[in-house]
């Protein structure tokens, strides 16, 4: 599958700029976890940057229970930068796992791959709605072990623990989230093994690289 090259605004062109070198100060008005080159994302352009690509489609909208003609919210799918797989929403799990975000399909195949992102002007935050079963994703702080922080899509309304902050990379066309509920970045577990593999989990304290960035792709028609 082609990868999809995302550009910003002008105005967020103006801002991107490489990493810095080790040890340089960190932006006034960025938190010291962003690297430079990474920007928060708001509805409008989060809307505008998928819609100014040849981004992905869904290959039976309507087959997929998913509208043809959605509005807002940003109807998505996500593919770990990592392994290269897209984010799906693990409906068949048994309790406490069910509906776990995990980075393993080899292509978006509908719902299961789906997320609507919806955007919040008042918290200026994202909720993630899982289009396989209409649930919001939450961090699940309360686990513990190695499901500690896993997003789990199972929430009927959304609070502190469904809210993430969206950044973009313009240079690398890459996407990151935060949750506002622990202030980490989602990563994807690559490294697990067993039934957690490629599980996404709010644990990371800075965007290092490939296993907390994502591709991002329109999926609403």
């Amino acid at each position: 599958m082609t990868s999809v090259l995302l550009s910003l605004s002008a105005l967020l062109a103006a801002s991107a700029s490489t990493a810095p070198m080790a040890g340089a100060a960190p932006q006034a008005d960025r938190p010291a976890a962003v690297p430079s080159g990474w920007e928060a994302v708001d509805g409008a352009e989060l809307a505008r940057i998928t819609g100014e690509t040849d981004a992905l489609r869904a290959p039976s909208a309507t087959a997929d229970g998913l509208s043809a003609t959605a509005e807002e919210p940003d109807l998505l799918a996500m593919q770990s930068v990592r392994n290269g797989q897209f984010v799906a929403t693990e409906l068949n799990y048994t309790a406490p796992n069910t509906g776990v975000l995990r980075a393993r399909s080899a292509e978006y195949g509908g719902a299961w791959e789906g997320f609507a992102f919806e955007w919040d002007a008042l918290t200026e935050t994202y909720a993630l709605r899982s289009l396989a079963n209409n649930r919001y994703v939450a961090v699940e702080k309360n686990f513990t072990g190695s499901a500690q922080n896993v997003l789990r899509a199972r929430s009927t309304s959304v609070s502190g623990w469904e809210r993430f902050t969206v950044f973009h990379n313009e240079e690398l066309g890459h996407w990151a989230l935060q949750s506002t509920l622990n202030g980490l970045f989602v990563t994807m577990e690559n490294s697990y093994t067993g039934s957690l593999q490629y599980a996404l989990r709010a644990r990371s304290t800075a965007i290092t690289g490939a296993w907390e960035e994502f591709v991002l792709y329109d999926i609403s028609a």
